[in-house]
């Protein structure tokens, strides 16, 4: 009988390639609605936590405060995040988004769905099942958070940018 290791041999490169395909996939899906995958998940992000404050995002995200702003500025010129004086703490702001955000997040939700449902296509109901509670399972215990990519907020200009605007991909 293998142990563990040989018959596992390999899957961390699968699962490294599989995620590669997936997130130039879904950032292929998103483009068409004139987002990177970075601006989808912190708009996704912050219409599940509502007034965030551009620090509070930054933990989530793993990354420095300074680094988010640079993406606010983007979602916020294009009229999908308002920062809001805080009430609690007068000197921060609150990230809330618009309700153009929500109506682009109804769109980002049907592109998500039908992008899952391409990726796992060839998978029967319970394999679905299971491979989700495996995934749960290694990012539990690698300690990740199943709502963001903690490298989402790097800036680095999209190869594809829409011409006057500051469009943002994960690097």
């Amino acid at each position: 009988m293998a142990s563990p290791r040989q018959a596992g041999s390999r899957v961390a490169f699968g699962l490294a390639q599989l995620g590669s395909f997936v997130s130039d996939s879904f950032s292929d899906a998103v483009r068409d609605v004139g987002l990177t995958p970075s601006e989808a998940g912190v708009l996704r992000l912050l219409a599940r936590s509502p007034g965030l404050s551009q620090r509070e995002l930054a933990a989530r995200l793993g990354t420095q405060p300074s680094r988010v702003v640079a993406l606010i500025d983007g979602l916020e010129d294009r009229g999908l995040v308002v920062r809001r004086r805080s009430e609690v703490d007068r000197r921060n702001y609150e990230l809330h988004p618009t309700d153009a955000a929500a109506d682009l997040g109804a769109r980002l939700r049907r592109i998500a769905e039908a992008h899952e449902d391409k990726v796992l296509a060839p998978l029967s109901a319970a394999e679905r099942t299971d491979l989700s509670a495996l995934v749960d399972k290694l990012n539990a215990a690698h300690g990740l958070d199943r709502d963001v990519h903690r490298e989402t907020a790097a800036p680095v200009e999209h190869p594809d940018s829409r011409p006057g605007n500051s469009a943002r991909a994960t690097g």
